[in-house]
């Protein structure tokens, strides 16, 4: 499941939900991202995705996640508008017969949605609005996945 919504949500009710009726799985793991004050310069971080659009790029991500991975199941829930610091801004979640799969999983998944999916992100503080770009961290994160199958970043 995919979902970007404006709406707050808790995390805890999130995996309790994903986790639930799972018989057959050996390994549940959950990232949630929360945005940062960052010493009082941030008020408001505030993303913007295309409706439609966006979903569709990360369920690409998703799905490839899913065979690469041997995925039983998947869910991030991301929310757009205005988030302010101490809410959560993503969620993440994977499940898998083993505990490796669904770590890596939800680490590429992360990646991916920090470097490369198609959100516009700005942070309002006191001294203004400035847009936020992935930092080179980031980028060589996300690049590690492909070196790792051989393929060029």
């Amino acid at each position: 499941m995919i979902r970007l919504q404006q709406d707050p949500f808790e995390p805890g009710a999130l995996l309790t939900g994903f986790s639930a009726g799972r018989s057959e799985t050996g390994a549940v793991v959950s990232f949630t991202g929360l945005a940062r004050a960052s010493g009082g310069g941030v008020e408001r971080l505030v993303l913007e995705a295309y409706p439609g659009f966006t979903e569709a790029q990360i369920g690409r991500i998703a799905e490839a996640a899913r065979a690469r991975f041997s995925l039983q199941d998947l869910m991030i829930v991301h929310r757009v508008g205005e988030i302010a610091p101490g809410e959560a801004i993503v969620f993440v979640a994977t499940a898998a017969v083993h505990r490796r799969e669904a770590f890596e999983a939800a680490d590429h998944l992360m990646d991916y949605l920090k470097s490369q999916a198609p959100f516009w992100k700005k942070e309002r503080g006191p001294d203004g609005e400035r847009w936020i770009e992935p930092t080179a961290r980031d980028i060589s994160d996300a690049a590690r996945w492909e070196q790792e199958r051989g393929e060029a970043p």
